[in-house]
């Protein structure tokens, strides 16, 4: 395909510009937070605490007087930081375990099958607990968690899809002519399916941010003083009465990035495979 005519099918794919649109600001806050945020989210100011949407604060302050836009906009770099290790986690031992998988079938193919079906039963919520239990809660526990988790999606995907590739006729001339698994797996099979494992890691994505909140929220996952999305909504539970919108402004930044990262994997898969433009 042109270059022009992809570009032209990416301009007219409404998920692919909203969902890219919604990742995009996603990723802009989080890596803007790096240099600048309207106030420091250490500072403290009780005597400033509950202050509704102001100009002075955008979005208010919370329980302890600390700006919550700046809260938000640290959350979104934790957010990106633990999903982007878990996700390469989850592709970078997934994969490989997948191709192997696929080129060697027998006796390996079974034993990684039965490793997947293992990691499967071990969600990150529930890994996150055994972990915690042994080293305690923190950030890293929850990246090596919902990363083992990520490892099986990635092998099973993997190898459903090379498996194909190695029935085509290319790769029966490939060996015609010599050339090892490997170097088959590595040159021909990888290219072939890689737009698979694109749009399958930005669905992991989004749900390694779910994931993230959601052991926060349970104090499983970052620890204070750095901001998590999911604690912030931890924090507001006893106070929706009086302060509704401490919950609403992390659960909303919650929902539209995994919203734009769906649309955005979406319109991924509708560019990147070819039946579906056909259709």
């Amino acid at each position: 395909m042109a270059r022009g005519e992809r570009l032209g099918l990416a301009l007219a794919n409404r998920h692919l510009l909203i969902g890219g649109g919604l990742t995009l600001l996603f990723v802009f806050v989080a890596l803007l937070s790096l240099l600048w945020t309207p106030y420091a989210v250490a500072t403290v100011d009780i005597a400033g605490r509950f202050q509704v949407p102001s100009a002075a604060h955008w979005l208010g302050t919370d329980h302890f007087g600390r700006d919550v836009l700046s809260l938000l906009m640290v959350g979104a770099q934790n957010s990106v930081s633990v999903a982007l290790v878990a996700v390469g986690i989850g592709a970078g031992f997934g994969v490989p375990l997948g191709a192997l998988a696929a080129a060697k079938r027998g006796w390996i193919e079974e034993g990684v099958m039965r490793f997947n079906d293992f990691a499967f039963a071990f969600p990150a919520l529930l890994s996150a607990v055994m972990i915690t239990a042994l080293a305690g809660p923190g950030a890293v526990n929850s990246i090596v968690a919902i990363g083992i988790f990520n490892v099986p999606v990635f092998a099973r995907l993997t190898r459903g899809a090379a498996l194909v590739v190695w029935e085509r006729e290319f790769i029966t001339a490939a060996r015609a002519a010599g050339k090892g698994g490997v170097s088959i797996t590595v040159v021909h099979v990888l290219p072939n399916i890689a737009n698979l494992l694109i749009v399958q890691a930005t669905i992991q994505f989004a749900l390694a941010i779910l994931a993230e909140a959601g052991l926060s929220y349970l104090g499983l996952g970052t620890q204070p003083p750095q901001p998590s999305w999911g604690r912030m909504l931890n924090d507001a539970q006893t106070m929706m009465f009086m302060a509704p919108r401490l919950a609403i402004f992390p659960g909303l930044a919650i929902a539209l990035t995994v919203f734009g990262l769906n649309l955005f994997g979406d319109g991924l898969r509708d560019l990147l495979d070819p039946r579906l433009r056909r259709g």
